[in-house]
């Protein structure tokens, strides 16, 4: 069994990063300058922001779906950056953070959770798609809760 993690498409943002920091703010966006190396991680490129760069940080649905699950929440998101995919490895960003790994049937309802401690996002995955009623999961950052990435089986 293998899977894919992918970092969202860039397209749907890049109109973002031309607003001036007012009609951000209408949107319930804001520009942020990143503090530090390992504080701010763009869920395009499924990398952290270095200290210096410009992200947006904005209010995004990441489970769009017709259940009490569906959730949304904020996310950082780097300009001029191209979603990146990784099979069968959790991507840098993971590294070290705590994960909670939610893991969904087809119709978005829940099926069961789990948390990883840094290192072992790898091995959680594996063994939430250890069951074949699992057609996703979705990685957030535990401590905060924020979405981290969409994982899903690479079925041929």
């Amino acid at each position: 069994m293998t899977y894919i993690i992918t970092g969202l498409a860039p397209e749907p943002f890049a109109p973002l990063f031309t607003m001036n920091d007012a009609d951000l703010a209408a949107r319930g966006a804001r520009r942020i300058i990143a503090q530090s190396d390992r504080a701010y991680p763009c869920r395009v490129s499924l990398e952290d922001a270095r200290a210096g760069e410009t992200l947006l940080l904005l209010h995004h649905v990441h489970h769009d779906v017709a259940t009490p699950y569906r959730s949304a929440f904020a996310i950082y998101v780097r300009q001029g950056v191209a979603a990146t995919r990784w099979r069968d490895a959790p991507p840098p960003v993971f590294e070290a953070r705590m994960l909670s790994l939610r893991a969904f049937d087809r119709e978005g309802m829940l099926r069961t959770a789990r948390l990883a401690q840094p290192g072992d996002g790898d091995g959680a995955i594996r063994a939430l798609f250890a069951d074949p009623a699992t057609a996703y999961i979705d990685a957030h950052n535990a401590a905060y809760g924020c979405f981290a990435a969409r994982i899903e089986r690479d079925e041929p």
